[in-house]
């Protein structure tokens, strides 16, 4: 082949070289979940890429996925109670990028703004809210103290990001402050099982109490009718009678006559005795 062609060909594959990259250079591919930042030549689009497929300057632009999706980051905290003991802290925060948001926190924090933005922030707000409280309340009351570290936190971060929460794993203190925490805690059980029992023995006498007075009051009542009404007591021994027995019903005071129904006759023919 003539040397001339040779030149030709490889001339020609360069070219075509050079078009392939540069057709791949000229488009993008922005993956759910992001939102992409065009950097031209060193100049921030100020408009970001929505997802998805799109065409760019080939070889002098350049489009940087920032995640807008929840991101979670873990984080340590060494705070001091209001007793002045040390409690360590350790938490998860789970924030979003707000998709208006993605150049502005390209351009001031590089995309990743927890670092320099929010781990800063949430621990001084942590720090605040544990300042407030003595160690045994930091402990007991961790839903409160997550509750207002994440409001103090989402007020000094304001819109740009979104801190959506705050999980507290792990609160460490010293060994010392733990036994002392523990013993009170056992302390205040055995107290509180005391005054239960304590009401209970007193609502147990109460109820005796009571009861006695209802039988003793019941006992009177009963006692007043019988001596009010002496027949009443032959009537009871009548009704209550099953017509099988041998049944004696003493007789009125004046004549002292009993009757005897025995068993087969009926209490309609009483034998006299």
């Amino acid at each position: 082949m003539h040397p001339n062609s040779i030149g030709k060909l490889i001339g020609v594959g360069l070219i075509l070289l050079v078009l392939v990259i540069a057709a791949a250079q000229s488009t993008y591919v922005v993956d759910p979940g992001f939102r992409g930042v065009q950097v031209t030549l060193g100049k921030v689009s100020e408009q970001f890429k929505p997802e998805g497929f799109g065409t760019k300057q080939p070889f002098v632009s350049t489009i940087i996925p920032i995640p807008v999706r929840q991101l979670t980051r873990e984080l340590p905290a060494e705070c001091y109670s209001s007793d002045l003991q040390q409690v360590n802290v350790q938490l998860r925060v789970l924030y979003r990028i707000p998709e208006m948001s993605v150049v502005r926190i390209y351009k001031e924090y590089s995309g990743d703004p927890f670092d320099s933005l929010i781990a800063p922030r949430v621990q001084e707000a942590l720090k605040e809210v544990t300042a407030m409280q003595s160690a045994e309340q930091i402990v007991k009351q961790r839903e409160h103290i997550k509750t207002k570290a994440l409001a103090a936190a989402k007020e000094k971060i304001g819109t740009i990001l979104d801190v959506e929460d705050l999980v507290l794993e792990n609160i460490t203190l010293s060994k010392e402050l733990e036994t002392a925490i523990e013993s009170k805690m056992v302390q205040e059980q055995e107290a509180a099982k005391a005054r239960f029992t304590q009401q209970k023995a007193q609502i147990e006498a109460d109820t005796a109490i009571i009861k006695a007075k209802g039988e003793a009051e019941a006992i009177r009542i009963r006692g007043e009718a019988l001596r009010d009404t002496p027949g009443l007591i032959q009537l009871q021994i009548v009704e209550k009678w099953d017509g099988k027995a041998p049944l004696v019903i003493g007789g009125s005071e004046n004549t002292g006559t009993n009757f005897i129904l025995p068993l087969g006759t009926p209490a309609s023919a009483p034998v006299r005795k």
